[in-house]
């Protein structure tokens, strides 16, 4: 039972980093490229990174979420397919 708890939670862990993974990539892509633009003109506004963030975020969680989804399913109908043989 101990090992199907620590393999659940593992497998959850590593679910959640892949999902994660794209926008924040995105996110930290983006932030360095208008940072770097503010660098060069020296326009220092720190409201200015969060808009362009705030829409790629969006962008890639709207193009990989059906994925993301079909991931999210199939560990979910797992777990609770051989939940109930460690009930016993």
């Amino acid at each position: 039972m101990e090992s199907y708890v620590l393999g659940v939670s593992n497998q959850a862990l590593l679910l959640t980093l892949i999902l994660s993974g794209p926008p924040i990539l995105a996110a930290m892509i983006v932030g360095l490229i208008i940072s770097l633009v503010q660098a060069t003109t020296q326009v220092q506004e720190q409201t200015l990174t969060f808009v362009p963030k705030m829409v790629v975020v969006f962008l890639v969680l709207a193009l990989l979420g059906p994925i993301g989804m079909a991931q999210l399913v199939t560990f979910t109908h797992t777990l609770l397919t051989t939940f109930p043989d460690f009930i016993k």
